[in-house]
């Protein structure tokens, strides 16, 4: 009878080893499927990061290459009521984006001023938003020097804190400048600056102070250098002229 009793218990735990080899194997493919999306998370991340980081730099160097056009515009008036743009433009207000859509520049332009005038308070002093410059990121360096896919937009209004009630005159010599970059995934980037003249009758003072006197550093560099086994001399600096003389 003892030993039915043993054959019967051997045999209910038969199968059982099936079951455990079963339910490891589920356990170990829920925690692999988990690691792959855990990396394909991580990739996302790390590229939706850089792509933004890109657009971000791009829309920061459309600012700067809109800049050294404003530099050379004598009326910003004409800026303003859109008669003139930069040297930087595409040959179409509807350019294929980067995400593989197409951009509507004009439909951009009014969605922009739509935002502007359901936010901003200063009635007749409330900017009026012109398309000024907009192209492809790569051919803003010339001869493909800027390897990117994103395409950007410049736009420029009046200054609002200019209370002349006129936002197609510039009085002050302040103005308003936003740059989208517009990249892969549909991602955006935007950068606004404010632009001021230093001195409306002299374009290389608005210059010099763009480029953060680079101008009278490289004069700075082409002074006398002293030579090795030579008599020590004194030179001196002029902060005006940024020449050097030697005494």
């Amino acid at each position: 009878m003892m030993a039915t009793l043993r054959r019967l218990a051997g045999k209910d735990d038969r199968g059982s080893a099936l079951v455990i080899a079963l339910l490891a194997t589920v356990l170990l493919t829920s925690l692999g499927i988990g690691l792959v999306m855990l990396t394909n998370t991580e990739g996302a991340i790390a590229s939706n990061y850089r792509t933004g980081n890109e657009m971000l730099y791009g829309a920061d160097a459309a600012i700067e290459r809109v800049v050294q056009d404003l530099l050379l515009v004598a009326r910003w008036n004409d800026i303003l009521i859109g008669s003139l743009q930069s040297g930087f433009v595409d040959s179409t207000l509807t350019p294929t984006a980067p995400f593989g859509g197409q951009l509507d520049l004009t439909a951009l332009t009014a969605d922009l001023q739509a935002q502007t005038d359901a936010t901003a308070p200063w009635g007749a002093n409330n900017p009026r938003w012109n398309l000024y410059a907009y192209g492809p990121l790569s051919s803003m360096g010339g001869l493909g020097s800027i390897q990117s896919t994103s395409y950007v937009a410049v736009w420029i209004s009046d200054d609002p804190s200019e209370i002349d009630n006129n936002n197609q005159a510039d009085t002050n010599g302040v103005i308003t400048v936003i740059a989208q970059a517009f990249g892969p995934n549909g991602t955006v980037r935007a950068v606004e600056v404010t632009v001021a003249k230093t001195d409306s009758s002299e374009i290389e003072r608005g210059q010099i102070a763009q480029r953060g006197q680079e101008e009278l550093n490289q004069r700075a560099r082409k002074a006398a250098v002293q030579l090795p086994g030579k008599a020590l001399t004194i030179a001196d600096l002029s902060v005006t002229t940024g020449g050097v003389t030697v005494r």
